[in-house]
């Protein structure tokens, strides 16, 4: 009977036995299936072993600092050894505890993510690891649905079989998404805490360990209550793991949060970055540029792009108020009549400094003061500080609320208390430029291409076609003297003109600047005085065609109207061209093309693009000797004399168009070529009577000319073989040596020939 139980049992345990097995055979073929069906649409985890995150492209300076960086998602690459392990078991402890025991999925988080999804109806809870968050991020889509899931985790086992725990976890703190634009644990560290994560305390660490679930509601800049309680759950789970010890844990939390966002110092030179990041574009394409993680040398040189912004934005400030006076301001922070409850401006987001010129808020005025905010700094502003709009009252030029611009001049932190010295300015109408190049290189050491590139993005160095008025006269007489023959001593007639068009009945009577007429001068004093009258006849005399032909040779791409009065400067040009045939004269004819970018490099450092100087002979050097001594005379005795008070070899020269809209002076030295316009971008508007060249672009040319050559050696210009200097006198007639007169320069065989020994006069061509 026993023997006969025995067997029945034994018959059942069999029986459940094969059931079991069938059981098992089922779940793996259907695994097996499942893994099969699903692995054809997943991606090779071996691509990983090229994987490269989306870095920064950085752009450099000459001397090697930076410039600004192009990228979509910000991010620095780090290994794993440079991760700190507070950092490091932050993390684990609140993402995945057993990250360094587990195969790629943690089988015992699955039933309490379950049972958290079935409590709370929803499918919040997950039990993903390090590893399958990361493939989802690399891999798949954010979609919660089975069939991602099971990717994730046949990926996840790829993963560790192929990546050892370290290479995963640095894939993983690179690739992770912190909000606010940053990825990877180096990026969030700078971000959060202005520093690099070697240098990240606990509470620190344990902050960016929290923000990992969910960036946006977590981010300790926008809820940072949620932040807090999020990072002491961090620390706490840190101290089960025994990472840390539970007092350690406690004073940890009990620490308030302390971050110190990184304020990203303005770029010195946003035009000029610009003009970089589009050539990088229909170069490279844009993927490259903000993914690729280029760098990007240039020629840029930031002690004379600094000079040419306070010089810029003085001159732009002071012009303004001579041409319009004072303009109280209308913007107001009120709302409804109050203060909103966080008083904060765009402009306060970056660092302060001494000369920069900052919008403030006025928190309260009345007759004597207005008490300014700046960023954090309180200012005091009495009448001594608005003295130049000529108001007494302080309360009838800074009203409550009014926002307004002020000129930093000291900052302080006495007792705690941050201080500003400031003094009120106007936010001005008027624009300006200012390009500086190497003559021999065509190397752009700086450019301005406005007042202020977050009020307009437009470039008015490189994309303004503007009129050049009387700065087109040099290219018209070197022209001149290359085809025609003409010297510095031609003598061209400076009286009245009529020219009758010969379709209609309109008369044209070209007048000069101070409605005079001189008569006979020789052409060098007709550079010097800037007179249109000759300028007129010798364009007729050599042909309008020459005129526009040698103004393409030196360069100059914009329209070029095929009629005499491009002759006063009718056609119109670029600053960048304008300063680039200029500094043609110097360089002995060659024009150099202007020059951005010196080299390119990848992420390895291999060279992707490498540029040379590119020159092309636009002039003879005969002929460019002879306009950079014209040049040099209209500095020392013409309409930019004002120059001469440098006491440098400065060739240059001025121009003014009509109704005085637009103002320009282009000069130069041996090694450097600068160029500034000033105007108003509707070419309709008027500086206002008197504001020429001379007075609107010349003074703000100077005070950069001054710091980019402070300290710098006087060079000689290069004398061309064929120059012969001979003594002439204001007629241009040859004088006998000892009996004075001044030394110009001719080419061999066009100087006046001697009057004194045959009785002739002096000739001209």
């Amino acid at each position: 009977m026993a023997t006969a139980e025995r067997a029945a049992g034994a018959g059942c345990l069999g029986r459940f036995g094969i059931l079991v097995l069938h059981g098992v055979a089922i779940v793996a073929g259907a695994l097996a299936g499942l893994y099969i069906a699903y692995q054809r649409d997943i991606p090779q985890v071996s691509t990983l072993e090229d994987y490269r995150p989306n870095i920064i492209t950085r752009v450099l300076a000459e001397d090697g600092s930076l410039l600004g960086e192009f990228s979509i998602e910000r991010r620095v690459v780090v290994e794993f050894h440079q991760i700190p392990p507070v950092l490091r078991n932050a993390i684990v402890s609140i993402e995945d505890t057993d990250f360094w025991k587990h195969l790629g999925i943690n089988p015992w988080r699955i039933p309490g993510a379950a049972l958290a999804n079935f409590r709370s109806g929803k499918r919040g809870q997950g039990f993903s690891t390090l590893t399958m968050q990361l493939t989802r991020i690399l891999f798949l889509t954010p979609e919660k649905t089975i069939r991602r899931k099971i990717q994730e985790i046949i990926l996840a086992f790829q993963i560790e079989k192929n990546f050892t725990k370290e290479e995963i976890f640095t894939l993983y703190s690179n690739q992770m998404y912190f909000g606010h634009g940053n990825y990877g644990v180096e990026a969030a560290a700078r971000f959060f805490f202005d520093k690099a994560i070697s240098d990240l305390e606990l509470p620190e660490a344990a902050l960016l360990a929290g923000v990992l679930q969910s960036p946006a509601r977590l981010s300790p800049i926008e809820h940072p209550e949620h932040a807090i309680r999020r990072r002491n759950l961090v620390l706490r789970r840190m101290a089960d793991e025994r990472y840390i010890t539970r007092n350690e844990a406690d004073i940890a939390q009990s620490i308030p949060l302390r971050l110190r966002l990184h304020k990203a110092t303005p770029t010195i030179a946003p035009h000029f970055l610009e003009e970089v990041r589009k050539s990088l574009e229909r170069t490279y394409g844009s993927q490259r540029i903000y993914q690729g993680g280029l760098e990007v040398h240039t020629t840029l040189q930031p002690r004379l792009q600094r000079a040419a912004n306070r010089t810029i934005r003085d001159g732009v400030l002071k012009l303004d108020r001579e041409i319009r006076g004072f303009i109280a301001p209308t913007e107001s922070i009120l709302e409804d009549g109050a203060f909103p409850a966080d008083v904060h401006l765009p402009d306060w987001n970056h660092p302060l400094s001494v000369g920069d010129v900052v919008r403030g808020v006025v928190l309260a005025s009345d007759d004597d003061a207005a008490a300014v905010q700046i960023g954090h700094y309180n200012a005091r502003v009495g009448r001594e500080e608005i003295a130049w709009t000529q108001q007494r009252r302080v309360r009838s030029v800074l009203a409550a609320g009014a926002i307004a611009p002020f000129r930093i001049l000291g900052l302080s932190d006495a007792g705690g208390v941050p201080i500003a010295d400031v003094r009120l300015e106007q936010e001005p109408t008027v624009e300006a430029s200012l390009l500086a190049l190497e003559v021999r290189t065509g190397n752009v050491c700086a450019m301005v291409g406005g007042y202020d590139f977050e009020r307009s993005k437009f470039n008015r160095a490189t994309q303004a076609l503007r009129q050049v008025g009387s700065a087109f006269k040099p290219i018209l007489y070197a022209a001149a003297i290359e085809h025609a023959g003409y010297t510095a001593a031609t003598l061209i007639d400076d009286s009245p003109l009529v020219f009758h068009s010969r379709w209609s009945d309109e008369v044209w009577r070209p007048r000069n600047y101070d409605g005079t007429f001189l008569g006979p001068m020789t052409l060098r004093r007709a550079i010097e005085r800037s007179r249109n009258i000759p300028a007129v006849r010798t364009l007729e005399a050599i042909g309008v065609e020459t005129g526009i032909e040698y103004a393409r040779r030196l360069g100059l791409t914009g329209p070029m109207p095929p009629y005499l009065p491009i002759a006063l400067g009718a056609g119109e040009a670029t600053l960048v061209d304008m300063t680039a045939a200029y500094a043609s004269f110097p360089n002995q004819g060659l024009r150099m093309d202007p020059r951005f970018i010196t080299r390119i490099t990848d992420r390895d450092g291999n060279i992707v693009d490498e540029t040379r100087p590119h020159a092309t002979e636009a002039i003879r050097a005969d002929t460019a000797f002879i306009m950079t001594s014209l040049l040099q005379g209209v500095v020392q005795r013409g309409t930019a004399v004002r120059a001469r008070q440098l006491g440098r070899p400065i060739g240059g020269k001025t121009g003014t168009t009509n109704d005085w809209t637009d103002g320009w002076f282009v000069g130069f030295e041996p090694t450097l070529a600068a160029g500034v316009w000033v105007g108003f971008d509707a070419k309709r508007n008027s500086l206002g009577k008197g504001h020429d060249g001379g007075h609107s672009a010349l003074p703000i040319w100077i005070d950069f000319w001054k710091e980019a050559t402070d300290g710098t050696e006087i060079i000689s210009y290069p004398v061309p073989a064929n120059i012969v200097l001979v003594p002439v006198d204001a007629r241009g007639h040859r004088v006998a040596p000892g009996q004075g007169g001044r030394l110009e320069p001719f080419v061999t065989g066009s100087e006046p020939r001697p009057s004194w020994s045959a009785g002739d006069a002096a000739e001209a061509p």
